[in-house]
């Protein structure tokens, strides 16, 4: 008989302390069909404020399959993800989200693909009802402005679910920025990849951790993660600008010779005043955005700190 793979389940929780039991006995189910393989599960807590982490360390003292990080305060669900796929120890890696949206039910269909020879098996979103009609449509506009940008195109209404081999695991570990974009990070390694469909369900309970502003600088994050389209742009615009000045220099000049000097518009020049200052103030901005992350880069502070560390071995 072959040993059975380890399959690790990798699960951020921040401030999911109405939603612990629920994920716990929802993925218990899952995984007691799924015999053909062992599995672990990663819970990393993020720095919660309620009672998450205590949660999590009474199921790790009678259930041998989880194992919970404790994180030394707050990092951001992309700290605690790359947590959680640093110390995951299986053959297959699944990260999946707390509030039980992406359904545990997907596990197995991920697993018989991964068996067929898939290194990367993605969960795809076919039915977003569950949320609000801005975050569709914000996440529809970030998806086609994030691959008209760059070159390593991100699957559309695919997030964090999916299943990674470890061969893909161990290049992701490889990637070693301190700003993490995790779903460009997938995306970039790249390998032998085949895609799911599903229908996303709402909160079991408890309200999302992203904000509209959290979602706009992820949205950034993202953008400037992966390329540096927005800096050429601004080279565009500086250009066509420019052209469109002189075309008006010469026009004035042309009619000075022939009409001679009039009462100069005050109003238009305060409106080109203004307007070039603005692009200038947000050519500014973006640049700095990159210089901000080169910055941080160069600090090569750890991504994130374990305060302890709990399973069932040390109870």
């Amino acid at each position: 008989m072959h040993a059975r793979k380890l399959v690790s389940i990798v699960v951020p929780f921040f401030n999911e302390g109405e939603n612990v039991k629920t994920f716990h006995t929802s993925i218990s189910s899952v995984l007691e069909k799924l015999s053909d393989f062992e599995f672990e599960i990663v819970c990393i807590d993020d720095g919660s404020r309620d009672n998450t982490l205590e949660h999590l360390v009474s199921i790790a003292a009678v259930d041998s399959r989880y194992k919970v990080l404790e994180l030394s305060r707050n990092y951001g669900k992309e700290a605690a993800l790359t947590a959680g796929i640093d110390h995951a120890r299986g053959d297959a890696v699944i990260p999946i989200d707390a509030d039980l949206q992406d359904p545990p039910e997907l596990i197995g269909p991920m697993l018989a693909e991964w068996v067929k020879g898939y290194e990367v098996v993605l969960a795809r979103r076919v039915d977003r009802s569950s949320d609000s009609y801005l975050k569709r449509k914000t996440a529809e506009l970030f998806y086609k402005f994030h691959n008209q940008l760059s070159h390593v195109k991100i699957p559309e209404n695919v997030g964090d679910f999916r299943l990674m081999d470890r061969q893909v695991v161990e290049a992701v570990k490889l990637l070693p920025e301190q700003q993490r974009f995790m779903k460009g990070i997938f995306a970039w390694v790249g390998y032998k990849t085949t895609t799911l469909d599903y229908v996303r369900n709402a909160r079991t309970a408890g309200d999302s951790k992203f904000s509209g502003w959290k979602l706009w600088n992820f949205a950034l994050e993202g953008i400037t993660s992966f390329s540096s389209a927005p800096l050429k742009l601004w080279t565009y615009i500086g250009g066509i600008g420019a052209t469109l000045s002189l075309i008006y220099a010469a026009y004035i000049v042309l009619r000075t010779l022939i009409h001679g000097v009039d009462l100069p518009g005050y109003a238009s020049i305060l409106v080109a005043v203004l307007f070039v200052g603005s692009l200038q103030l947000m050519s500014i901005g973006m640049l700095g955005e990159y210089v901000g992350r080169t910055y941080i880069e160069s600090k090569k502070r750890p991504i994130y700190l374990i305060r302890n560390t709990y399973s069932t071995k040390e109870h």
